[in-house]
């Protein structure tokens, strides 16, 4: 809960326990006067600086019934249970009793969606963040409702910053109250949920500038690719990226356009997920829609190579170090660096997190240094699967290859690690959202904090010791830090 809202609520409870237990005297009506007094102004604060969200909704009814309870002066009769009349003792004990189910009620929902706070970033500079509309006119727009017309990305770039002075940091979700009320809907729409629900992001802030002007004396920062998983969006990705810009990368995160929950682009458009995989010739499909996947990223290096170049006007020009470039995804993002690495020698190393592969079958191993990480039963579900009578040949085939590329990682600088506690989407911003991903069984048992910190620890140490150059401990075996994180690979 953000500070305001827990003062209101503690003021509630007070003034609630002060009017019922409280006896009748001189002073009360005094005392009474001042704690109204002092809900009323936390209730403005709170709703003019950190603003209204509809999980406090009961906490406003109640203040607001409380408040009218004092002014209306309901307490002139003696309150002391000996005194009272019965019916009077039972609407009195009634109502505190509704009270307090009624706080604890919006209390429970606040906490359990909260407004909360990306970790601070780790590394040493500040963060910048820029949004770019690219439109790729020699490939068509897989998809679409107009299957004529181009492919068109939004991606979101994070890089080091030049302290700033002013400002407040960039909203997570879209700036603008139109861009901002068209991404919910269409996101809402397609979770099957009313938009009201999710209004509150819109108080949901990273730790980035928008358009802060590039750190110039460390540049240029190698380049990161970052690709979400099929259905979700760049946006559980951001505290990830800007942890890697704070340590000195630029990333740029992807919106798969027709394989998000919601993309908005700077006309106003919004576009959903419309990406065919019913399920039927999975693999097949994976593949189609991955190959569309990889072309995007490549696509996106050959954008920002032009920025780098000046050839697409930008405060970003010459902060790319595109001879050190990686890949990272999560999911079928995974799935897309792994194929963006094996394939495109611009791509010098990567990160698959979580994601089942869908080209395991045409490349028997990668040459150069990949991560995987996964949650903690991908082994155990996966060599149970293979060996199950019943299995489905091609799939076991196709999960055979790819536990045996996972093995083989460390062979080339990378390795397999599995993460106790985690599930799939511990592996994105979404464990900090709210705590149903875990009851929900989206995301593992680990407090989603310490995920994160987990995720980003060895994601910062691998894309160091292949793109900068700069060797840490942490893959070298198990860590007493992390005890969490187990390996698979030769020596470990």
């Amino acid at each position: 809960m953000r500070l305001f809202e827990i003062l209101l609520a503690v003021s509630c409870l007070f003034m609630l326990n002060y009017l019922v237990f409280f006896k009748k005297s001189a002073r009360k009506k005094a005392v009474t006067a001042l704690l109204s007094a002092i809900s009323i102004g936390l209730l403005l604060i709170h709703l003019f600086v950190e603003g209204y969200r509809w999980q406090m909704g009961l906490v406003y009814v109640l203040t607001a019934l409380l408040l009218c309870y004092a002014a209306a002066g309901w307490k002139k009769q003696s309150i002391q249970p000996s005194k009272a009349k019965t019916g009077k003792r039972v609407l009195k004990y009634g109502f505190y009793a509704a009270s307090m189910l009624l706080l604890a009620v919006s209390i429970g929902l606040s906490v359990i969606l909260p407004v909360f706070q990306f970790p601070e970033p780790t590394g040493k500079y500040k963060v910048g963040t820029e949004l770019f509309h690219f439109v790729d006119q020699k490939r068509k727009g897989t998809f679409a409702d107009n299957p004529d017309d181009p492919r068109e990305l939004m991606v979101r770039v994070w890089y080091p910053a030049e302290e700033q002075t002013s400002g407040r940091p960039a909203p997570l979700f879209p700036e603008g109250e139109r861009d901002f009320n068209n991404f919910i809907g269409a996101y809402t729409k397609q979770m099957g949920i009313p938009k009201w629900t999710l209004g509150y992001f819109k108080y949901i802030n990273t730790h980035a500038y928008s358009g802060a002007k590039a750190l110039q004396g460390a540049a240029p920062y190698p380049l990161i690719i970052l690709s979400h998983g099929m259905g979700t969006s760049m946006t559980l990705h951001a505290s990830q990226a800007e942890t890697l810009a704070s340590h000195g990368y630029v990333v740029a995160t992807i919106d798969h356009t027709y394989s998000t929950t919601a993309t908005v682009f700077p006309d106003g458009r919004v576009t959903g997920y419309t990406t065919d995989m019913d399920g039927e010739n999975f693999l097949q499909q994976a593949s189609e829609v991955g190959k569309v996947w990889a072309e995007d990223a490549e696509f996106v290096i050959d954008q920002l190579t032009k920025i780098n170049a000046g050839e697409i006007s930008s405060g970003l020009k010459g902060i790319f170090d595109l001879q050190h470039i990686g890949m990272m995804g999560h999911s079928f993002g995974g799935a897309t660096a792994f194929d963006v690495v094996s394939s495109d020698d611009r791509v010098k190393a990567g990160i698959d997190m979580d994601g089942t592969l869908f080209e395991a079958t045409k490349r028997k191993q990668i040459s150069k240094p990949f991560l995987f990480m996964r949650a903690e039963d991908y082994l155990s579900s996966t060599e149970e699967y293979i060996a199950r009578s019943d299995a489905e040949k091609t799939v076991a085939q196709h999960l055979s290859s790819e536990l045996s590329i996972s093995k083989k990682a460390s062979k080339h600088g990378g390795n397999l690690l599995l993460i106790d506690g985690a599930g799939h989407y511990n592996f994105t911003d979404l464990q900090l959202f709210t705590r149903l991903a875990s009851w929900t069984g989206m995301a593992g048992k680990i407090d989603g904090k310490r995920g994160t910190e987990i995720v980003d620890r060895y994601v910062v140490e691998f894309f160091d010791e292949h793109l900068k150059g700069i060797k840490g401990t942490l893959l070298n075996g198990p860590s007493n830090m992390y005890p969490e994180v187990k390996f698979y690979g030769k020596n470990i």
